[in-house]
């Protein structure tokens, strides 16, 4: 890690611990914007708009959260690394399939995004736990949001 020209609040113990979890949710978040613009792009059938802009609405949540936690890691140091190479390289989540995929389909495939992303957030909060507050409160925030728009998901697939 190259020495960062911010100095943090964190011992370096804590500090290390916080940069992976949200380096980690950053290009899980990037990652989540850009398959729900896929699924955008491509969903096709029954309820076709209410998917659609159902997907733009995750896409701005997703988007808004990475910037927050992108300004996070810099606020403690942490230079943060959202090449589209990395996020290739360490997303936790499933890959989407291409080409047009039904409503259902793409639903489906959503609330199973969602909820790795959900698990993988939550983990990230018990690890932060004793390590920063002020990133775990960040993280919880997400969570929140992530659950919200995840039983909005579900919802679709009664």
């Amino acid at each position: 890690m190259a020495k960062s020209p911010i100095s943090s609040p964190l011992k370096d113990s804590d500090k290390k611990i916080t940069a992976n979890v949200l380096q980690s949710t950053l290009v899980d978040l990037i990652d989540l914007s850009l398959i729900a613009k896929q699924a955008h792009w491509n969903v096709v059938g029954t309820n076709f708009r209410s998917v659609h802009l159902q997907l733009d609405e995750l896409v701005s949540t997703a988007r808004t959260y990475t910037d927050s936690v992108a300004e996070r890691a810099n606020a403690i140091g942490v230079s943060p690394n959202g090449k589209a190479s990395t996020v290739s390289e360490s997303s936790g989540l499933s890959d989407y399939p291409d080409n047009w995929q039904d409503t259902k389909a793409t639903v489906d495939a959503i609330v199973e995004l969602l909820s790795e992303l959900i698990g993988r957030i939550r983990k990230s909060i018990d690890e932060t736990d004793k390590a920063d507050l002020v990133t775990q409160d960040l993280l919880i925030e997400i969570a929140a949001e992530l659950e919200k728009q995840h039983w909005m998901w579900q919802a679709q697939q009664q």
